[in-house]
């Protein structure tokens, strides 16, 4: 009798015919006893859904009338998927074989684990960290979000100074694992972001909800980066404005008094920094996004149901400033902040 929880590992594609076509084949041979694999094609314009039914009949299909984006496409297509956890993967990872087991066992031991991901390693420099979650995901107090391994731009090589598995503050949307009636009871991602820091705000609302999120560093992927939205104006863009809306949306009345407005000027003054070495592409894309947040807030201003905890309350919130660390104290990696 199989008594592994059923696993369904779920993909939204957007044109990425040849993600599928590199990374299906090792993803289809994992190593667990009760999984399936979907693909949610978010209104792909290339032939991938062709190419999966001939190519790969096993996978499920679910198409998508248009493209949602990365959090309501999620949304979407979990509606049609039943299993008893999910995991949100990216087109652009290698697995590992026995990648799945390690988590699913962290998750059932610890049932108030809501969330967990794998530790991501890059798929292109082995030996290294990928930006996208690297072995846990946190965020200082004033909502800049890092993680162990990656701070900033500095990607540390992999010597296993992270082999803990531990709770974290996010798990990275890149291959998220989460209990299916969890999902549904948080509400799913927030939709409104499209893409980018709507896992953090996921993470955030399970622990205002008193779940868990955790990495399991036993088990590991390997993660392409940058295959489904890269750097330029609209990344910038939906990075200022997300996160401004994220603190808006989870911090406590008294905490977001004073941290949104200074984030507001901190942002200010990395626009000046962008306009002083001609950047100017940055600078349009933070005041786009600060004109964005004012308007979501005026406007939409969307509050979840769960009660809001001061921030150090929370697991995974450093009470340092890592703007403060990394660029002034030349603090560059994790374990030097701490």
């Amino acid at each position: 009798m199989n008594l592994s929880p059923r696993v369904a590992v779920v993909i939204l594609n957007f044109d990425g015919k040849g993600y599928l076509e590199r990374f299906l084949p090792t993803l289809l041979a994992s190593d667990y006893a009760n999984f399936k694999v979907v693909v949610a094609d978010n209104a792909s314009s290339d032939d991938s859904i062709s190419f999966l039914k001939r190519n790969f009949p096993a996978v499920e299909i679910i198409i998508l009338e248009k493209n949602f984006g990365f959090a309501e496409g999620y949304n979407q297509a979990l509606k049609q998927v039943q299993a008893e956890y999910f995991v949100l993967l990216n087109s652009d990872i290698e697995i590992t074989t026995n990648w799945i087991y390690p988590i699913v066992n962290l998750m059932e031991a610890d049932k108030q684990i809501a969330i967990c991901q794998p530790k991501i390693l890059s798929y292109n420099q082995k030996t290294h960290f990928e930006y996208a979650g690297a072995a846990g995901g946190w965020i200082d107090f004033l909502g800049y979000p890092f993680a162990r391994g990656r701070v900033f731009e500095t990607l540390e090589e992999d010597k296993n100074q992270y082999g803990n598995s531990s709770e974290i503050f996010w798990a990275t949307g890149a291959a998220m694992f989460i209990k299916a009636e969890i999902y549904k009871s948080l509400g799913g991602l927030y939709g409104f972001f499209f893409a980018h820091q709507e896992e953090i705000d996921l993470c955030w609302r399970a622990q205002l909800a008193g779940y868990k999120v955790a990495c399991c560093t036993s088990s590991v992927v390997y993660h392409v980066g940058g295959g489904t939205l890269p750097k330029g104006h609209r990344k910038t863009f939906l990075n200022f404005r997300n996160n401004l809306i994220m603190l808006s949306r989870n911090l406590p009345l008294r905490e977001k008094l004073w941290k949104v407005p200074f984030r507001l000027i901190l942002d200010g003054v990395f626009a000046m920094k962008c306009l002083l070495s001609s950047d100017f592409d940055s600078v349009k894309a933070i005041l786009k996004a600060h004109n964005a947040y004012y308007k979501w807030l005026i406007k939409i201003n969307d509050q979840h149901k769960f009660s809001k905890k001061p921030m150090d309350k929370l697991s995974g919130v450093s009470n340092h400033s890592i703007v403060w660390q990394y660029f002034i104290a030349g603090k560059k990696i994790f374990k030097e902040i701490f």
